[in-house]
Parts: structure tokens; C-alpha cells; sequence
């Protein structure tokens, strides 16, 4: 009660917050009469003034008020738009690292150039993150041409871009982008072989736009680069008949019990909801003894380290033998099998589970089995977006998630007031008995409202939904459009035309944000389509100044109708996605109205409401197309929601947690990386190595405090031959008196070190250096991919270890620490290995080398739950000659990446120069046969 009344008289503590920087925004406001008398050329000299000031000393928040007050006075001038105090709030909360909260139509694109311009002063790059590509290539222009009056550079990062194209893009002062591309490219700079390669600069600021979409709903699944990986068909194989044999017998007890057996009961347990399977305690033991008749463990226990990639695999035949139905999850036509879109109904060709899921599928139905992606580079946003020594957001629902925000990102929700006090209301939800009488009720509801002339915003959960509701608008004859697709662009002009009188509009999931929803329908969209064909000229002035009379027209008519009215279909899992839809009506005080309707067939109530709604809701003798509404069914609704958002901050937490982990080997092997395309030569890198190797070669078959008559010695000569290619007189060592392991180690260094020295005497040092380079980083990108995918199934079956009492989450950093000390170790041996016994030739002088391309990897950022992939595989290079090869099972590297020698066979034959040579070299037919040309 005392908190109550205190916040009545005081003020909530955000209240107090933003009150606090109204003494800064006072200061701004002192600025603008001075400012309104510079001349274009002053007001642009502003920039290279506070430039300057920051060189002389002076802090960003020295120079804030009148940054901001330059850039309001731009915008005015280049935009037409004067940004409102509230907005000037907005911009400080930006610039201080933290989230501004503000309701749709606030004007949130404009609020981020004040952040924007201030940081970008300093010259170390600041990066505008935004949902989708068509947003990013809008605002860089749309708010570029502020920015560009201000002496600032603009970039835009995009799908299928060319590499020098980002690397002049991230170099300037302002880059806008989608969260995707931002995140791959980092990934992809990290697999690069020399640092010119590099597009993105270090990070310094970044805004993010709809942050609560791109941190919070994106965040439960990390962004993949992965490569096909060798092939494991007859593993799939022979585990999927030990699956079906074993669910077969499952179905024979369950057969035998006359129903369905108990939790503990039979060989494994199933989870509809999240489609996960389990095997119990008799089914851990009757897999083991299946897999070891079947010679598939590497130990005779199941959950032993080293069985981790057979248990992954196992898992994966169990989900796609049990969980996924043919003709309802999966077709298979032409001999392939193919996923069927969960809310379409339609055949997704050319998508595919991960983890070895889709090759689980295609043993299951005996098609070709494809090989299998491995993850070759992966980060969660959480862990991109942390490395940003500053980061901010912005978004009109945030203060839903302020605790998650704070828990994973210390990022601070501030909520800024509206310019203007919201008018819309929002109506209690009607509730009906079934989806039938739901949507005749809407569809009634939507006519009456288009024939006063009232636009009607629809929101719908799936394209399903979409469809249901079209072809009842089309019974009812009300005219409407459908937005259900990817078009971003397309989608922006019909959102922007959703508050015209009459208008229908049906979203799927929030269709169009980043564009408001103007009442009357909105001029520069209007002219942009409806006068894009159209000259210059007397005749066009007097057309825009038609439309804009029509549009003041159509708004006054729409004002008296009641505003938008916007109706949601049925709730979503979160509040926050509700209040999102919501908040299209009502922009900068309009009229509006918000209504929702719900019946029990929803998937929220189906799924995840108390089973005690339903009976009640039985017993209450519903008629049918009755509607009621009460603060019970309310309450169960928003209890039903709580769950929802609970479990899926409860993933994201999980994601995070084990993306931790593989994050702190992560920083390792990138920094390494780094170190090394920076140095000139890794010599003593290499030497080290070789050191390390040799030193463990020997410690494993001579343990400390062992008698020499202990040691292995056939094993440690055979090792030697093996790594180091040495012959060397190991019989004759073991006789001499006081033979000690640490003068065994010295001699095999010495020896290895002129093996080597005789090797590439003929070698130009310069080329040497290359290689070393080049074997070095080339080892250590494969063993960490190598380790990537060890990990990536360690985490699919860590979970089991909870039957043992012990936390998952602890025994995966236990485990994957080793692992990465295994990985370190085997990396020394290997590159030791490799420079001792590979054998290495001068190359002809190379010839002037453009920079290299990535190979075609695939990006991923595919949603588990849905299946849906929210990335853009936007790489679009071509391959990269290979530094090494094969010969006789050992690597062969050469001095250098030049032209293929002799005669071309492929002159003539009209093959494109950036063209793959048709030899199969891998190369680009330009650097290949046809260097010459």
C-alpha cells in the first residue's frame, strides 16, 4: 500500500529518471535560436568543430546538447522534421547505453540519428542494427542524406554484396544492417587468412532497432556457418533399424498393457509439446547392448565421451523415427525427402533439418542419404552483441523483458512519455466456443466496421490463420489484403496505406514493422507509387499537391470513423508480441481502438492453459457463435502467457549459458588467429609446437618416475616415425647409462631441426614464412571445427547426465574444457607433423594475388520450433584455391597460390575467367589454365 502511494506523490523511478534529464534537454532547447541563424555551411562545420573539441580533451557528453541541438536544426533543414522534446530524451538514453521504450509512431529512426551523429564523431564506426534488409537500405538513405549534410559517411550492409563492397561499407562512419549480416560477417572475418581480407573494423557503438525481436525473440538460436562434413550414411543406417526394432518392441509392451505405459514404464518417453524423446533407464541399457552387438561404441558405456558423436546421431534416429510423421512433418518425392511448412502446408525443397536430423529422416524412408552440414563458425547474438563496448536499443515493448535485458545484457529500460497523451481503447478479448464461430463473428465484426469506413488492422499468428480469415472476408465480401510473405519492401507500402478509409489489412506476425500506419494513408508512399513514372514538372506539383489534399481529406473522414481499429485473431505466447500489434492504433494521439478474440481451440489455451478451463468452460453450456468475456478467462490467459514466456526465457538463458562456455574458447582461438595473421613471420610460434609435440610424444611412453625398463619403446619409435618422419637409433639410446626422457627429447629436437633445415633450403624464406603461415592457420581452422562439432553433440545428449544427479551445464564445461586441451594438443602434433613430413617444392613467382575468397559455406539461423530460417545466405563468393592437397595420405603444401603451368585445354570454350576451372583445381579458371589468357 506504502509503495502505492508513494509512487503517486514521487513518481515511478523511470518517472524520475526522465524528469532528471529534462535539465539537459532545457540545454538543448537554449541552443536552437543561435542555431536557427547559421548559415548550411556553418551548420556543417559544426562536425569538424566537435571534432576538435574531442581531440582537445573535451568527453562526448561535454559535447552532447549541442550535437543534438546541430542535429535537430539539420533535420529540420535536410528532413523537414524537428525532433520533440520527448525524442531529445529519447536520444540521451541512446547515447548513454540503455533501451528507450517508445510507442509506435514516436518517431524512433529519427530519435537514433541523435545517438548516431554523436558517436560517429569519433571516427571508430558506429552500426545501426535493424529487423530486416529492406529497413536498413531505407534508413541509410532516408536518414543518410541527415547525416551526409553533416559531413558523416553512410554504409549499408546487404545480402550477396561484394567483400571490398563491406569493407568500404564498415569503414565508414555509420553502417546500417540487419542483425544477420552483422554476425555472420564477423564470423566469416574469423575464418579469413589474411587480416586485409577483414571487413569489419573493431566494435565500438551499436543501436539496436526493435531490440527486443533481435535480442530477445532471435536469441534462442545462434547464427551457424557450417560446411558438408564426411559421409555417415552407414551410420544413419544401422541406427535407424535399431531405433525401428526398438520401437517395435515398445509398441509390443504397449500392446501387451492394453494401453499406455507409465513414466518409468517401457524404453523411452515422449514430449509432444517440445518434441523431444527420452530414453528411460531399461531403454539405456537395451540401446547399449544393441550398439555394442552392433560394434558401434567406442566403449561399452553409452555415455562415455567418446561414444558422444554415436549418442547425438542415436537421439536424432529416435526423433525423426518416433516425432516426425510422414506426410504431416516430411514427404518424400523423388527420392528425397522434403520438409511440408508447418503453417503453410506447403513443401519447403530445399531446406533441411540440422544436426543430422534430415539424414536421420532419409535412413528412415531408405532415400539417398545427403551428407551432413558441420558447423564450421557459430555465435549467439547475446555474445555478438556483448562484444560492443556500448550497445543500445530501441523498440515500443521492452519494459515486458526489462529483467532479461538487464540479466544478459546489463542494458537499463527507460520508458520515454509520448509526445502525445494515447486516446485509443482497448477493449476487453471476446471469447467464443470454437474457431468457427470466432471467425464469423470477426469477419462480422471487420464488415460492419469497413463499411463506416473504419480501417481494420488484422493480426494473425500463421499464414493458416490468413487464409482461414480471407476466405470468410470474402464470403462476408469485403474487400482486404493479405500480407503473409517475406517482401519487406512490398509489404511497407501496403502497411503505410493500412489507415486509409475502408482499408483491410491481415498481418502475420506484425507484417511491415518499422513503418507507421498513417490515418488517411501516407503521402510519400503514395507518390512513390502512384507518380514514380511520372517527369519533373509543373504537371507533377500539381499531382502531389492533389494527393496531399486527398489524404487530409481522407484523414479527417477516418478521425470522425473512430481511428484504426485493430484486431488481433487470438493472443500470442507473449503479452509483449500483443501489445506490439496493439500499438500500430493510436500514433501520436489519434483515436483508435484495440480488440482481441479468443476461443479454446487456440494453440495458447490448447497447449498451455490449466486443463480445469476447459471443463469449466464445457460446463458453462456455451451456445454456439455466443460470445462472453470475464476477468477469470482473462487472468487464465495472461497465466497461460507467463508459462509460455517463462519456458522460453528459460531457452535463451540455456542457449546462453552453453554458448559461455564454447564463447571463452571462442575469444581464444580468434585472438590466436589474429596474433598470427598479424606476424610477420610464426617461426618461434612453430618452434614452440614442436617443442610441445615432442615433449608429449615422449612424456606418453616414458611417464615421470618410471623405470626405463616401463617405457613403451616400439610405440614411441613408431610415433616418431610418424609425426617426425624420423628414423632415428632409439634401441641404441636405451643402452647407454643414465638415459633420461629429457635427453631423448633434446636429441629429437636437434634432429627435427635439421630435418627441417635441409628441407627448405631451396625454398625462398619469404615463401617458407607463407606456408608456415599459411599450414598454421589452415590446422588450426580445421581442429576447431573439428572441436566445434564434438561440442555440438556433447550439448544434444549432456542433458542425460541429470539422471545421475549432476547439473548438465557443469558437466558440459567440465568436459568441453578438456576437450579444448585435447584439441590444443592435437593441434601441436599435427603441425609439427606436417611441416616434418610433408614435402615442399619452390613455385613458380606468383603472380599479382587479389584477395582470396571465403569458400561457398551455408549460413544459418534457423529456429528450432518452427523450423524457420530468419538469415539471409548472403556469402555469394566463389571458392578459394586450396593451399594444401594430397598425395600418398600426407599433406602437400606449396610456396605459393600461382597459375597452373603448361598449355590450356579449356581456351576456347567460352569458360567466364572468375569462373571454377573445369580442371577440378578449385581455383578460379583466371588464377588456374587460364593465367595465361
Amino acid at each position: 500500500m506504502w509503495q502505492g502511494i508513494a509512487k503517486t506523490v514521487f513518481g515511478s523511478s523511470n518517472d524520475r529518471y526522465v524528469r532528471s534529464l529534462d535539465k539537459i534537454v532545457a540545454r538543448i532547447n537554449a541552443l536552437e535560436e543561435q542555431l536557427v541563424d547559421f548559415s548550411d555551411e556553418e551548420l556543417q562545420a559544426q562536425t569538424a568543430k566537435f571534432r576538435l573539441q574531442l581531440e582537445d580533451g573535451k568527453t562526448l557528453d561535454d559535447i552532447m546538447p549541442e550535437a543534438f541541438a546541430t542535429v535537430r536544426e539539420a533535420s529540420k533543414r535536410v528532413l523537414g522534421m524537428r525532433h520533440f522534446d520527448v525524442q531529445m530524451v529519447g536520444g540521451i538514453v541512446l547515447h548513454r547505453g540503455e533501451i528507450a521504450e517508445m510507442k509506435t509512431g514516436e518517431g524512433k529512426t529519427l530519435v537514433a540519428t541523435l545517438a548516431t551523429y554523436l558517436n560517429a564523431i569519433e571516427g571508430k564506426g558506429v552500426h545501426v542494427v535493424t529487423v530486416n534488409d529492406y529497413l536498413a537500405r531505407r534508413d541509410a538513405e532516408w536518414m543518410g542524406r541527415l547525416h551526409g549534410f553533416l559531413g558523416l559517411s553512410i554504409g549499408v550492409i546487404v545480402p550477396n554484396m561484394p567483400e571490398a563492397a563491406r569493407r568500404e561499407a564498415y569503414a565508414a562512419d555509420i553502417t546500417y544492417g540487419t542483425n544477420n549480416e552483422f554476425g555472420f560477417d564477423y564470423l566469416r572475418d574469423n575464418m579469413k587468412q589474411e587480416r586485409r581480407q577483414m571487413v569489419q573494423r573493431p566494435f565500438n557503438f551499436a543501436i539496436v532497432d526493435e531490440v527486443d525481436s533481435i535480442l530477445i525473440d532471435e536469441a534462442r538460436t545462434p547464427l551457424i556457418i557450417s560446411g558438408p562434413t564426411e559421409d555417415k550414411s552407414d551410420l544413419y543406417v544401422a541406427l535407424d533399424a535399431i531405433v525401428k526394432q526398438l520401437v517395435k518392441d515398445q509398441e509390443a509392451l504397449e500392446k501387451a498393457a492394453d494401453g499406455p505405459l507409465g513414466e518409468d514404464e517401457g524404453y523411452y518417453t515422449k514430449d509432444e509439446k517440445s518434441r523431444n524423446i527420452q530414453l528411460t533407464e531399461e531403454g539405456v541399457e537395451e540401446m547399449e547392448k544393441r550398439l555394442i552387438a552392433a560394434e558401434l561404441l567406442e566403449t561399452d558405456n553409452l555415455y562415455d565421451v567418446e561414444n558422444t558423436q554415436v549418442v547425438h546421431h542415436m537421439d536424432q534416429a529416435l526423433k525423426a523415427v518416433v516425432m516426425f510423421r510422414k506426410d504431416t512433418d516430411y514427404i518424400v518425392k523423388d527420392d528425397k525427402v522434403i520438409i511440408i511448412d508447418e503453417f503453410t502446408g506447403r513443401m519447403m525443397d530445399g531446406r533441411r533439418w540440422s544436426n543430422g536430423l534430415h539424414q536421420a529422416a532419409e535412413a528412415k524412408e531408405g532415400v539417398e542419404i545427403q551428407p551432413e552440414n558441420q558447423t564450421m563458425a557459430s555465435i549467439t547474438f547475446q555474445n555478438y552483441f556483448r562484444m560492443y563496448p556500448k550497445l543500445s536499443g530501441m523498440t515500443g515493448t521492452a519494459a515486458t523483458e526489462a529483467s532479461e535485458f538487464w540479466d544478459i545484457y546489463k542494458l537499463n529500460v527507460v520508458e520515454i512519455p509520448t509526445n502525445v497523451p494515447i486516446q485509443r481503447i482497448d477493449e476487453e478479448d471476446e471469447f467464443y466456443k470454437n474457431t468457427l464461430d470466432k471467425f464469423a463473428a470477426i469477419a462480422k465484426a471487420i464488415r460492419e466496421k469497413s463499411e463506416i469506413g473504419q480501417p481494420v488492422l488484422v493480426g494473425t499468428v500463421s499464414i493458416e490463420k490468413s487464409e482461414l480469415l480471407s476466405s470468410f472476408l470474402d464470403k462476408e465480401g469485403v474487400k482486404h489484403e493479405v500480407l503473409n510473405a517475406r517482401m519487406h519492401e512490398r509489404e511497407a507500402h501496403i502497411v503505410a496505406q493500412a489507415g486509409r478509409i475502408g482499408a483491410v489489412t491481415i498481418a502475420t506476425n506484425m507484417a511491415g514493422r518499422g513503418t507507421d500506419i498513417q490515418l488517411g494513408g501516407n503521402v510519400e508512399f503514395r507518390i512513390e507509387d502512384e507518380l514514380s513514372g511520372m517527369e519533373d514538372g509543373p504537371e507533377k506539383d500539381a499531382a502531389i499537391q492533389r494527393i496531399a489534399e486527398e489524404v487530409a481529406e481522407e484523414k479527417r473522414k477516418v478521425l470522425e470513423a473512430g481511428g484504426l481499429f485493430v484486431l488481433g485473431t487470438e493472443r500470442h505466447e507473449s503479452r509483449r508480441i500483443d501489445n506490439q500489434l496493439r500499438g500500430r492504433s493510436g500514433r501520436q494521439g489519434d483515436p483508435g481502438l484495440s480488440r482481441f478474440y479468443l476461443c479454446l481451440e487456440d494453440d495458447l489455451l490448447r497447449i498451455f492453459g490449466p486443463d480445469t478451463l476447459f471443463a469449466k468452460m464445457m460446463n458453462a453450456n456455451l451456445e454456439d457463435g455466443e460470445a462472453i468475456g470475464s476477468k477469470w478467462l482473462s487472468k487464465a490467459i495472461e497465466t497461460a502467457q507467463k508459462k509460455v514466456e517463462a519456458r522460453n526465457y528459460e531457452m535463451r538463458k540455456q542457449v546462453v549459458q552453453y554458448d559461455d562456455v564454447m564463447n571463452d574458447q571462442r575469444k581464444v582461438i580468434y585472438e590466436q588467429r589474429a596474433e598470427i595473421m598479424d606476424s610477420e613471420r610464426v617461426d618461434d610460434v612453430v618452434e614452440d609446437m614442436r617443442r610441445d609435440a615432442i615433449n608429449a610424444i615422449v612424456t606418453t611412453a616414458c611417464p615421470p618416475g618410471s623405470y626405463p625398463e616401463q617405457w613403451d619403446v616400439e610405440g614411441l619409435k613408431d610415433k616418431i616415425d610418424e609425426v617426425l618422419g624420423l628414423d632415428v637409433p632409439l634401441d641404441d639410446w636405451m643402452e647407454e647409462d643414465q638415459v633420461e626422457p629429457e635427453l631423448i627429447e633434446e636429441r629429437l629436437l636437434d634432429l627435427s631441426e635439421q630435418k627441417l633445415t635441409a628441407k627448405i633450403a631451396d625454398i625462398p624464406e619469404t615463401s617458407w614464412r607463407r606456408v608456415e603461415k599459411g599450414i598454421l592457420l589452415e590446422r588450426l581452422d580445421y581442429h576447431w571445427k573439428e572441436h566445434l562439432a564434438t561440442l555440438d553433440a556433447l550439448r544434444q545428449v549432456v542433458f542425460l547426465r541429470a539422471y545421475a544427479q549432476k547439473q548438465p551445464i557443469n558437466e558440459y564445461k567440465q568436459e568441453a574444457f578438456g576437450l579444448f586441451e585435447t584439441m590444443l594438443d592435437t593441434l601441436r602434433e599435427d603441425v609439427t607433423k606436417v611441416l616434418l613430413t610433408a614435402e615442399f617444392r619452390a613455385a613458380p613467382p606468383p603472380m599479382p594475388r587479389e584477395l582470396p575468397d571465403l569458400p561457398d559455406f551455408m549460413t544459418g539461423h534457423i529456429d528450432p520450433l518452427t523450423g524457420e530460417d530468419n538469415s539471409n545466405d548472403g556469402d555469394g563468393s566463389e571458392r578459394q584455391a586450396p593451399l594444401f592437397g594430397t598425395l600418398a595420405g600426407a599433406p602437400v603444401a606449396t610456396a605459393s597460390v600461382g597459375g597452373a603451368q603448361g598449355e590450356d585445354p579449356f581456351a576456347g570454350k567460352g569458360v567466364s575467367r572468375n569462373a571454377p576451372c573445369p580442371c577440378g583445381s578449385g581455383s578460379k579458371y583466371k588464377h588456374c589454365h587460364g593465367a595465361a589468357a
